[in-house]
């Protein structure tokens, strides 16, 4: 069934898939394909990169960021051998004339099909659950009345480890390859490897065997960029293609590619299946094992079918059903999806290559798992407290492979630990984790969690300004703020409530641990730092921002440009640092002066000049990304700042001004995917008002995603049980939730009466009437059995 059709294509949902029915989509509009190890990315046109591991450090393919033309990826010709007429299985290199051509992007695979001088073709991509190995299955049907002889070429270049490589003349010297017949193969390998490394020596070879085979013998390859394109040529129009040859160079001092070229006939109304594989492993018997394996069609459907139902697995943990199709949609399938595939898994796209893990980034990414299966949040809690240095400092990023980090003066970055850890333990109630034992980057002896915990926020409390507020140094979250405490002068009221959440959490933390002093420091420290965020941070209206290192304002009502940033004030909603009166006004403050036809503004007005004082977030032109746009990561914290102020119809409707299926319903404004979350949406002072992105490589996904279930529809978890405490429209007549809570199963529906925006009246659990006291507990259904299956009817009203 179609849903929620725009100009360029529509949602399946029954399938969890994006269906695109045009290449010519505004952007490039991708899918991110990974198992956590191995990845690729492929856009609409066919076009794209693979790697293993970190997809800048270990590039399989070559790929260039060039959003316009989109001509960088691994392509399979179709070649019609009589009258040398040819066209790509996917839209780009060759650009050909479709009568019909769709892209279907689902979870963990994509499926290219079009219809071209009578010829039907379907592109499976796809990586399997546990094997570092890409499959292209492509299905041929002859459409036309009369026999068929088609030549099929495909066609990659090699990167074989860091991209870009720019200097290609250099690197192509360090690159072999060969064809293995008995595997219908070609096989690369490279004798340097550019992997950053503590003595900055370049001396090591690339670890792997790169392999791009054929389930049907070939009847000619290529290992050559120069014979495969022809001198000044071009992959629309390669020499290869234009003759019909390959010329089967391959070894040494070549411009390293590989192309096989396979011969199909064809009769009318007949079908033929070829299966590709491309791939990087440790050796060349296991390269020949996962060949062997896939040039079987069944083995190849299986693999596919175990892949899909790996992602139902994922999805179906957490299922919504509400009168909005667009909110279910991203909630139920897309926002999990873009959070664990783009984000953790593959940490990269087309707008940032990436490949690292950022400390504050997939820590906060790793929610998404909670719900999910809490061990893979444990898992990267205890990832990120291995890059966690004795003194509580962090690398702000660091590469998997090479292990190389970038130490800052970052303030925020270390207080990401104790705040998943917080959440995870709202999950589980499980303590344990708070027992495990992790090194840190400079001393090999364990410490545990709690100690790990503790040292990060010791830190923050010992970088504190004469006022009682913490410092900001070289930037707080919003990295663009790169120069306002360089002198370690500073200070920073967003900090300081997120600090206060920290301390507050971790008091409780610390009683529960029997560790007597950390919960009577803490408890001082976070009253003390209210009352300066509270008596010194407040502005008149609004928090102000932060101060420069001369202790001049940003976010203040003395600037003219940057007078009122978003993140001072919704943080001082959601950790508690102001009180009723003062938390409505902020977010008045939020509706007046920030929120746009677009969401929420990161800050406003735009600088419009460079202010070496703050930091390269002034430099962005006016209205794009931090500098006066909408972040949609900080967006999503205005909504759970509304939705916690029970301010019903502000939360929805920012909700549903960032939701990217509502802002798909104008592609051409928008740009960017309508299935996925943007980084950015530009503001009213651009002239591209409401384009978004940096689309997929956001941290958005994931607090989007607990925006809409724990803060809009008000299922979250406590250490006494689920809570449920609805934020919606007052139009709805109700919503339901199921969800996976410490081993049992909850089918809640949530019915609305009255029309209303907030407020239960009652709540019945597997049909007994629960007791509602005047308290917050109220709100919570008690845990209940590992195993049970249990419904929950929620009443809402006004008793």
């Amino acid at each position: 069934m179609k849903m929620l059709k725009n100009k360029y294509g529509y949602f399946v949902n029954e399938l969890k898939e994006y269906v695109i029915t045009s290449p010519r989509t505004p952007r490039p509009w991708i899918n991110i394909i990974s198992n956590g190890d191995y990845g690729l990315v492929i856009s609409q046109t066919g076009s794209g990169y693979s790697w293993r591991t970190h997809a800048q450090l270990n590039r399989i393919t070559r790929w260039e960021q060039d959003l316009i033309k989109d001509e960088w990826g691994k392509y399979i010709y179709i070649r019609d051998a009589e009258t040398g007429k040819f066209w790509s299985a996917g839209w780009k290199p060759v650009c050909a004339d479709a009568k019909r051509y769709t892209c279907r992007h689902g979870t963990g695979y994509t499926v290219i099909e079009s219809l071209v001088n009578g010829i039907e073709s379907e592109l499976t991509v796809f990586v399997p659950n546990d094997e570092p190995v890409e499959i292209w299955k492509l299905q041929l049907k002859n459409r036309s009345k009369k026999n068929r002889k088609l030549e099929l070429f495909t066609y990659m270049e090699w990167c074989l480890g860091a991209a870009p490589d720019w200097h290609r003349e250099f690197h192509k010297s360090f690159t072999e390859t060969i064809y293995d017949k008995d595997n219908y193969a070609l096989c690369a390998t490279k004798r340097l490897w550019e992997v950053p490394s503590e003595n900055g020596h370049w001396n090591k070879n690339w670890e792997y065997v790169a392999f791009h085979s054929s389930s049907i013998k070939p009847s000619s390859y290529d290992g050559d960029k120069e014979s495969f394109l022809g001198m000044y040529g071009m992959p629309s129009k390669p020499a290869a293609l234009m003759n019909g040859k390959l010329r089967k160079r391959t070894g040494n001092w070549l411009d390293p590619v590989a192309s096989l070229k396979i011969n199909v006939t064809l009769k009318p109304g007949r079908e033929k299946t070829v299966v590709f594989t491309l791939g990087a492993v440790r050796s060349q018997e296991e390269a020949a094992s996962l060949m062997k394996k896939y040039k079987n069609v069944k083995e190849t459907d299986a693999s596919l079918s175990m892949v899909k139902e790996k992602w139902q697995s994922i999805l179906n943990s957490v299922e919504v059903q509400t009168p909005d199709e667009s909110m279910n949609i991203m909630l139920n399938t897309w926002l999990k999806y873009q959070a664990i595939t783009g984000r953790i898994w593959g940490r990269t796209g087309y707008y940032q290559t990436g490949g690292a893990y950022g400390y504050r980034d997939q820590l906060q990414d790793s929610q998404i798992f909670l719900p999910i299966d809490h061990v893979h949040t444990r898992d990267q809690i205890a990832l990120h407290a291995r890059h966690q240095f004795k003194d509580g400092t962090v690398y702000h990023w660091w590469h998997p492979i090479s292990e190389i980090g970038l130490t800052t003066d970052m303030t925020d970055d270390l207080l990401w630990l104790p705040f998943v850890v917080q959440s995870y333990l709202d999950e589980t109630n499980d303590y344990s984790i708070l027992s495990d034992r992790e090194p840190f980057v400079d001393d090999p002896n364990p410490a545990t969690i709690y100690d790990h915990c503790i040292r990060a926020i010791d830190k923050v409390l010992s970088r504190f300004s004469d006022r009682g507020l913490p410092l900001i140094g070289a930037g707080d979250w919003n990295d663009g703020l790169s120069a306002v405490g360089l002198k370690m002068k500073g200070e920073s009221i967003w900090l300081g409530h997120f600090l206060y959440k920290i301390l507050t959490d971790f008091t409780a933390i610390a009683a529960h641990s029997g560790d007597r002093e950390k919960t009577g420091i803490y408890s001082r420290r976070a009253e003390e730092l209210k009352k300066s965020l509270n008596e010194i941070g407040w502005d008149g209206e609004w928090y102000y921002r932060a101060t420069k290192d001369s202790g001049e304002k940003i976010g203040s009502r003395e600037n003219t440009e940057g007078r009122i940033y978003l993140n001072a004030q919704t943080w001082a909603v959601i950790a508690d640092v102001a009180d009723e009166k003062r938390a409505n006004q902020v977010m008045d403050m939020v509706e007046e002066h920030l929120e746009s036809d677009v969401g929420p503004l990161l800050l406003f007005p735009s600088y419009k000049s460079p202010d070496e004082e703050i930091g390269y977030l002034t430099r962005y032109s006016p209205a794009m990304r931090e500098n006066g746009g909408v972040y949609t990561h900080a967006a999503t914290w205005a909504i759970i700042s509304a939705a916690k102020l029970k301010r019903n119809d502000c939360a929805y409707r920012l909700f549903t001004k960032i939701n990217p299926v509502h802002r798909g319903k104008n592609p051409d404004k928008n740009f960017g995917e309508p299935y996925v979350t943007p980084g950015n949406i530009e503001g009213p002072e651009s002239q591209f008002y409401g384009r978004s992105g940096w689309t997929w490589y956001t941290g958005s996904a994931a607090w989007l995603f607990k925006a809409g279930v724990e803060g809009i529809l008000g299922v979250r978890p406590s250490a006494d049980g689920l809570i449920i405490d609805p934020c919606i429209p007052s139009s709805w007549k109700g919503y339901t939730v199921r969800r996976k809570f410490r081993g049992a199963e909850y089918l809640i529906e949530v019915k609305n009466p009255d029309r209303i925006g907030s407020g239960i009246k009652e709540i019945i659990l597997n049909g007994e009437k629960l007791v509602i006291p005047e308290s917050e507990c109220t709100k919570i259904i008690p845990v209940q059995p590992g195993g049970s299956v249990n419904n929950v009817e929620v009443i809402m009203g006004v008793e």
